[in-house]
């Protein structure tokens, strides 16, 4: 066979054993369901919260609708029902049917609840009862209450912006949060994929048997590209279900533009960290021969990821623009996590995005040759442990 056809052979081999095997099923329903879940219960914890239903009874069913505008003028929504008599609206309150009751009168309210009052509610509601109070005084000190407001709803400062404040910058940072940590769970998880098979098949004497009928370099190729194919198939089964749970509960708003090109982006990113990861983990691994020892050579690795991920939890939040967070987007192994972030907030540049390409792709490169040469001394040599210097050279 030429060797496209034996790297395709062994991939395909990695991709059926990968996606039919019980634990990436299970894996794959788990993370389905808790992303499905989660959206579920934000969006009833929304709706549940959304709405304050304040009862009225007697003279304070007056401040009803200035309640209501206040209300919503702060933020907080009020839906006001009329109740016969207090002692009704008490029991309500108890059962929970009414998350407040005004009572009394429009001088001298009072607010009855189970518990604790809604912050909103209360802030609303006293300013009504500060605005009712103030308007008592100015008629009786001969003034117009409403001519009053008129004067003081012209008196403001203007404000002038030297960069206007963007509304949807909380579902970006939410989405570009989500970018990241998708990626580094599955740069991790399926990078160890690669590592583990690695030494599986060294343990098992199967790779001598591989070795016997193609190239060590063409096995290596095609144990990463399948195991890759199978992550990016369930990489996308999750990140555009959990997208498009995101945007049916109404948690992001996001043009669709927005919302495609940084799936797009998360999944170039993913390929490019994959390989460039799960290259340097199989060299790695091929340097054991143990289970037990396989932590020694991949922790130094998956340390590299750390970083990155760290960053962009801790740094681009609070600071999107930050050099930091524009520099290290740009250095191969940084970029998988942090350049699609960047994506996501909306400030990385189109030149960025590119140079980060190309460095990635030029690292691979680089790092398939040298892994190559690794894997090709190592794979076959059983017992201790090989040393990176003896796996280095030229056959």
């Amino acid at each position: 066979m030429s060797p496209l056809r034996t790297v395709w052979t062994v991939a395909r081999r990695e991709v059926n054993t990968r996606i039919r095997t019980r634990s990436f099923l299970i894996s794959t329903g788990a993370i389905l369901a808790i992303l499905v879940g989660y959206a579920a219960l934000m969006f009833f914890i929304g709706q549940q919260g959304a709405t304050s239903k304040i009862g009225f009874t007697g003279q304070a069913t007056a401040v009803a609708t200035p309640l209501e505008r206040t209300a919503a003028r702060l933020g907080t929504t009020v839906e006001s029902t009329r109740i016969p008599d207090q002692a009704t609206g008490e029991a309500l309150v108890a059962d929970g049917e009414l998350d407040g009751l005004v009572a009394g009168a429009p001088d001298a309210l009072n607010l009855i609840v189970r518990t604790a009052p809604d912050s909103g509610v209360r802030t609303a509601l006293d300013e009504v009862v500060r605005q009712q109070a103030l308007d008592a005084e100015l008629a009786m000190a001969g003034l117009d209450p409403a001519d009053v407001r008129a004067v003081l709803a012209g008196a403001q400062v203007d404000v002038r912006t030297l960069e206007p404040d963007d509304p949807q910058r909380g579902q970006r940072l939410g989405m570009a949060v989500g970018a990241g940590m998708l990626l580094y769970f599955f740069l991790i998880m399926f990078g160890q994929a690669v590592a583990q098979g690695v030494v599986e098949e060294k343990t098992s004497r199967v790779v001598e048997i591989l070795l016997s009928t193609i190239r060590p370099t063409q096995l290596l190729a095609g144990k990463v590209l399948g195991i890759g194919l199978a992550g990016l198939a369930q990489f996308v089964l999750i990140g555009g279900i959990g997208l498009a749970v995101a945007v049916g509960a109404g948690v992001l708003a996001l043009p669709s533009a927005a919302l495609l090109g940084t799936m797009l982006w998360a999944l170039v990113w993913f390929l490019l960290g994959f390989y460039l990861y799960a290259t340097v983990l199989a060299a790695a691994a091929s340097l054991v021969s143990r289970q037990e020892d396989l932590q020694s050579v991949v922790t130094p690795v998956i340390m590299l990821l750390v970083i990155p991920f760290v960053v962009g939890l801790t740094v681009l939040p609070n600071d999107p623009e930050s050099t930091l967070g524009a520099a290290l987007s740009l250095v191969p192994g940084f970029s998988p996590v942090l350049m699609p972030m960047r994506t996501a907030l909306g400030v990385a540049e189109p030149w960025e995005s590119a140079v980060a390409v190309l460095l990635s792709i030029a690292a691979l490169a680089g790092l398939l040759r040298l892994g190559g040469r690794i894997y090709a001394n190592a794979i076959l040599r059983t017992g201790a442990r090989v040393k990176l210097t003896e796996a280095l050279r030229k056959p």
